[in-house]
């Protein structure tokens, strides 16, 4: 019976509190001054004069944005709300999967010359970018990717419901991955970044599902 009000203080939780529960058992590269959790919202100050990226066109390497994460292996899907003031040239956030400083995954929204784009770099030693350019700027996208295999397949949403794949990337295969939320201000001072929804939903591993079907009693 002594377990008893712990076991319902825990069916009480509500859907919120247990995802900010998750937040705070995850991890910091790069921990922000200024951030905090409420509601099961990540709320940050982001760090000014930082970024991610790899050689490529402009020659440097930095890796000292700030990034909230957690580890996976094995094939997933992750789903993200990210909402920004963004103020400066390259002010960005979103999503991140990382396996080292030389593999690595950057999607979300970053805003060049005035324009709203939907971003992601891909780095595999060096790194790639692309853009999809927004009519106007969003009050908040949301951003879904999956690992399966030798990829990762990303996609944005104006509403939360209508998705649109922007890419498949590879990224490499049994290797373990940080996959989290990230911001970076590589031309400015910060901004506020609030991220919300965070969640991730095993998948099935592909090739072992296939032996399955084919090796069924």
């Amino acid at each position: 019976m002594q377990y008893l009000p712990i076991i319902l203080s825990l069916l009480l939780l509500s859907p919120l509190e247990s995802l900010a529960q998750k937040l705070t058992s995850m991890q910091w590269l790069n921990e922000p001054e200024a951030w905090e959790i409420e509601d099961g919202r990540l709320i940050m100050q982001v760090t000014g004069q930082s970024d991610y990226w790899n050689k490529s066109h402009y020659g440097f390497m930095v890796n000292d944005g700030p990034f909230l994460y957690t580890e996976r292996g094995g094939e997933f899907e992750v789903t993200l709300k990210i909402t920004g003031e963004y103020e400066t040239r390259f002010d960005q956030m979103g999503l991140m999967f990382k396996i080292d400083e030389n593999h690595w995954i950057k999607t979300g929204i970053e805003f060049v010359d005035g324009v709203y784009n939907f971003s992601t770099v891909h780095t595999i030693e060096k790194s790639s970018w692309s853009v999809v350019p927004l009519n106007e700027k969003p009050a908040s996208i949301w951003i879904k990717a999956t690992r399966k295999r030798d990829a990762i397949e990303i996609f944005y949403s104006m509403d939360g419901k209508k998705f649109t794949m922007s890419n498949t990337a590879y990224f490499p295969e049994y290797k373990d991955v940080k996959v989290g939320m990230m911001a970076a201000s590589p031309d400015g001072n910060g901004f506020k970044a609030i991220f919300e929804a965070f969640k991730i939903k095993h998948l099935p591993d592909e090739r072992r599902l296939e032996w399955l079907q084919q090796n069924a009693e």
